[in-house]
This record gives C-alpha cells, structure tokens and sequence, in this order.
C-alpha cells in the first residue's frame, strides 16, 4: 500500500514539475508581449500620448526620477500633451529633459506647465516608423519562440530522467505550442494597431 502512495506522490511531482515549465514559459512570454506593447507606445504618431514621455528620467535634485512621479498628464488635443508637474521648481528639470531626450520635440513653459505640440509626420517618416515597429514585433516574436524552446528542452530533460512519458510530453507540447500561438497573436495585433495609428492622418 505504501509503495502504491509513493508512486502517486511521484506522478504529483512530476504533474507540478511539467505545470511550473508551462506556467514560467506563459508568464515569460508575457511578459515578453508586455515588453513589445511597452516598446511600440513609446514610437510617436504624431497624436500625443503621456506614454512618450512617462518613463522620461529626470534629473530631480541630483535623483535620476521617471517624469510620471513628477508630474500629471492632459491630452486637450490629439496632437498636444500638456505636463503639469506637482513641484513647479522642478520645470526646468523636466523641460531640460525632453530637450536631451529623442522625442524632437521643442517643449513650450508657460511657468506653469509644459505644452508638447506633436507636427504631422511626414509620409516617409511614418513608413519608417512601420518598419521600426515591424522590427519591434519581430524581435517579440523570436523571444516568445526562443522561450518556447527553452522550455521544451526542459520537458526533454525530465523525459530523459524517466520523469514524464512520451504521450505526457506531447500533451504539455500541445500546450505550449498553444500559448505560444496566442502570445505571438497578441503581438500580431499590437503591430496591427500601431501600424493602422501610423498610417492614418
């Protein structure tokens, strides 16, 4: 009886051991898609978003801070962001900042808040954000998939020590080849998005 108990155990572990692979890959490929969200909303369009500039460091009395800490955001405007900072000493850290940073954007300081007024791109600017983005989603891609694979040769490993069954592998494969498909599909449809907010006028 007790031999019987034991084996159970075992195949518990083994169940746990297959399950925490799955769950590691989903939650790395997650985060993965996040990344490439996060990459894709900081690529301006020419329609003004608090997510170009929120992770913007600036220098606040000797402290590297991110400007969302500092301040509120307001889009009045498609094309004009307005940065109303909770310190108003700190307006010259911030205007300083966005100038160094790659917005090239010339921020206007009214002594109060910061007004960003975002042109039209060009036509052939936009196509050349499209294939920044297109490299974004590919580079997404290729780490969801690397992911994959890592956490095949994982189950390959536990095969290998007599762990898991080959119908068990191909079962935990299955899934893993599913999430994988759903997370390279999410990022399919933020490049769509970010494409179609590129295009547009």
């Amino acid at each position: 009886m007790q031999g019987g108990s034991d084996r159970y155990a075992g195949k518990l572990m083994d169940d746990d051991l297959t399950a925490l692979v799955v769950v590691d890959a989903r939650e790395r490929m997650e985060k993965a898609v996040e990344h490439a969200q996060a990459e894709f909303s900081a690529i301006r369009t020419g329609r003004a978003t608090p997510a170009l500039v929120e992770h913007l460091k600036v220098d606040y009395y000797g402290t590297e801070t991110e400007l969302r800490a500092m301040a509120g955001f307001s889009v009045p405007e498609a094309r004009l962001l307005v940065i109303s900072p909770y310190d108003k000493s700190s307006l010259g850290a911030i205007e300083k900042a966005i100038q160094n940073s790659d917005l090239g954007i010339n921020p206007s300081n009214d002594g109060s808040v910061i007004r960003l007024s975002f042109p039209v791109p060009t036509e052939e600017r936009r196509k050349e954000l499209v294939k920044v983005v297109k490299q974004k989603s590919e580079d997404g891609r290729v780490t969801v998939r690397n992911l994959r694979r890592a956490a095949r040769h994982e189950l390959d490993a536990l095969q290998k020590d007599g762990d898991l069954s080959s119908d068990e592998i191909e079962r935990v494969e299955e899934d893993l080849d599913k999430i994988t498909q759903a997370q390279v599909a999410a990022i399919d449809r933020l490049l769509a998005h970010k494409e179609q907010e590129l295009l547009e006028i």
